[in-house]
């Protein structure tokens, strides 16, 4: 836990902020959801531009969270370990929003307009930084292969692809955000050369 402090940090923050759903009107309420910060395209166009955000941390039911959170458990330490706690906090949160924004975008070309909610765009964007950071890497992360952490790709998203209700637009836009962020942000070589005996935040 003190070597990924963010990553149960962030754990902890959607657990709690499902508890609190739950007991205030049900995670299964859509219109509940809605009124706690759930994205929905029209709403965000009418200005509730927080909800990009706001509904990263919201889940609908347990099962939804767990799944969730158990991706992040396991991707998650690894890639604070590897890229810096800042970093990583950086490519969790746009990550997910840049997910977000491009199923908004979607969404207002085909005018089908659903409420949406949960982590799993930023989960993708950790997943997307850790192909680059085990190509970076030279095949490994840890204890972890270029092979393993694809095969963990594709199985997720073509869970999503298969599943109903699933937003696989905020999946694709996730990983091709989280991506880019690692490539922008990680530059493995550079802090080893500038800073041999220091650990990167």
């Amino acid at each position: 836990m003190k070597k990924e402090p963010v990553t149960v940090f962030l754990i902890l923050v959607n657990a709690l902020v499902f508890l609190v759903v739950e007991f205030t009107g049900g995670s299964g309420d859509t219109l509940h959801m809605l009124q706690c910060g759930a994205a929905y395209t029209p709403s965000i166009l009418d200005g509730e531009y927080f909800r990009i955000f706001t509904c990263m941390f919201l889940h609908f039911g347990a099962k939804h969270l767990g799944n969730n959170m158990l991706v992040l458990f396991v991707l998650g330490g690894r890639m604070e370990r590897t890229v810096g706690r800042i970093r990583y906090l950086l490519i969790y949160l746009l990550g997910g929003m840049g997910g977000n924004i491009l199923c908004l975008l979607l969404e207002m070309r085909s005018g089908d307009f659903a409420v949406s909610a949960g982590a799993s765009g930023a989960v993708f964007a950790v997943m997307g930084a850790m192909i680059y950071a085990v190509i970076r890497g030279k095949g490994h992360v840890e204890d972890l292969s270029t092979r393993q952490v694809l095969i963990m790709a594709a199985f997720s998203l073509y869970f999503g692809f298969t599943s109903e209700g699933v937003d696989n637009a905020a999946h694709v836009g996730g990983l091709i955000c989280g991506f880019i962020l690692a490539v922008l942000l990680y530059h493995p070589g550079k802090y080893e050369r500038q800073n041999p005996d220091q650990v990167c935040l």
